[in-house]
């Protein structure tokens, strides 16, 4: 262990695994450690035995849940947009060769007490019971002018500046209610909260133009993919490429106690005696405790269910997403849904997670809207975990940490991280334009 890497990564939760992978195939020399004896950190994957110890105290989770073995439950469950920074970072990597995705069935947003399919395109708009018909043609017009609008082309633009103009100002230009500009800010362009409106409007309209690119890529019901057998894949997937590349991994390193010098630098990471020097230190909030300030907390529920969420088609996966407005709330509730044709539980059982920014102390009350839109669930375990962001500066101390997960469903937050890491730590932006057609989603 004594020798000389360019960058050490302490902790295995999707962000490090990602960069790790990313410098790595920068040719950068990489070591990799985590202080658990499981890959994923805060982000692992847990059977239904595991899931019960940690959450429950024992280890005797009710036999009518079926075999243990058979649940695969993220902690940090979150979906891909299938053109979206993580499908294209994942390809750029070359780890989808280690992965086996499959289509998201729906995607659905809460709209005055009921759930609706999200309309993403001019067509899908004109059917939606979301709108009233003058409303679905004003929402038409504003959906063709996404769809046909080119950064690189003014032809495109009608007359109308994005980088200048609010999202706001754009949505009053088509007469649009508030009720559409609801969805299409939370569910479509997956804004967490009502500031976006007074920012420049291109931002939305990239957005929505991700959005519908994703849903046609694979003609499903919905714009995401998610891995067979869950995320807990992924990070070992990265494992296994850091290898190829050089790179080593090591778990069950007790202690992992970054080293610093006289001028407050890091230059090394100490373990059982050992010391590994390094020119920088990658590493969750959880290494550097002392480097980091709570931002928030998010209040979730894992539910187990042995059917699908009414009213979404019979999704076998599925996310839905509660608008801040439609609950009178100041951040959105998400609704993450997946099951055993995901192969992450047993034949017939579902699993869903209610999540959303704690606004009080109180999970159970909080997350009401969302579980009441499930039915009928078998087991139902709240927790609440603190949220982490760096308060450190990297420049000086040359320590990169990683924002913790917030409550989103989605990856799109958690890659905007990996991506200003990646620039932070190398000084270069990602280039993400490869061949999206290497990842291809598993047929029924």
């Amino acid at each position: 262990m004594d020798e000389e890497y360019d960058v050490i990564v302490l902790g295995t939760g999707l962000k490090e695994c990602i960069l790790s992978g990313l410098l790595s195939v920068d040719r950068l020399k990489v070591l990799h450690m985590d202080r658990n004896d499981y890959y994923g950190g805060e982000s692992t994957s847990l059977n239904l035995i595991q899931l019960w110890k940690r959450f429950r105290g024992n280890d005797k989770p009710p036999e009518t849940l079926g075999s243990s073995k058979e649940y695969n439950v993220d902690m940090v469950p979150k979906f891909m947009m299938a053109n979206g920074a993580l499908v294209r970072a994942l390809i750029h990597t070359d780890v989808t060769k280690y992965l086996s995705f499959k289509a998201v069935d729906g995607s659905f947003v809460y709209n005055k007490g009921k759930i609706y399919k999200v309309p993403a395109t001019d067509v899908e708009a004109l059917k939606s019971p979301l709108m009233g018909l003058f409303e679905k043609r004003r929402a038409r017009k504003f959906f063709v002018y996404v769809q046909d609008y080119e950064e690189n082309n003014p032809t495109t633009h009608d007359g109308l500046d994005l980088k200048t103009v609010t999202t706001k100002e754009l949505i009053e230009k088509f007469g649009l209610d508030e009720n559409t500009v609801d969805f299409i800010g939370h569910a479509l362009a997956l804004h967490r909260d009502d500031d976006y409106q007074n920012q420049p409007a291109l931002d939305t309209v990239k957005r929505m133009k991700l959005y519908a690119e994703s849903l046609a890529r694979f003609q499903g019901g919905s714009p995401y993919i998610y891995p067979l057998y869950g995320l807990g894949e992924l990070p070992q997937a990265f494992a296994r490429l850091s290898a190829v590349y050089g790179g080593t991994y090591m778990l069950n390193k007790p202690e992992c106690k970054v080293e610093f010098d006289e001028s407050g630098k890091a230059f090394g990471v100490t373990s059982e005696g050992e010391t590994a020097k390094c020119k920088k230190v990658v590493c969750d909030p959880s290494y550097l405790p002392n480097k980091v300030k709570k931002v928030g907390k998010v209040a979730r529920a894992i539910c187990i269910m042995n059917h699908p969420i009414p009213n979404t088609n019979d999704s076998h996966s599925v996310q839905v997403i509660l608008p801040q407005k439609q609950l009178e709330r100041k951040s959105d509730m998400y609704l993450f849904c997946c099951s055993y044709s995901h192969n992450i539980a047993p034949k017939g059982k579902y699993i869903a997670f209610v999540s959303t920014e704690a606004e009080t102390d109180n999970p159970e009350t909080e997350l009401k809207p969302g579980i009441d839109i499930l039915g009928p669930v078998e087991e139902t375990i709240f927790d609440t975990y603190d949220r982490y962001e760096p308060a450190n500066d990297s420049a000086s101390d040359h320590c990169f940490i990683s924002t913790s997960y917030d409550a989103t469903t989605h990856f799109e937050s958690t890659m905007h991280d990996v991506l200003k890491m990646y620039t932070e730590i190398t000084g270069k932006v990602l280039d993400l334009s490869v061949d999206l057609s290497a990842a291809s989603a598993a047929e029924e």
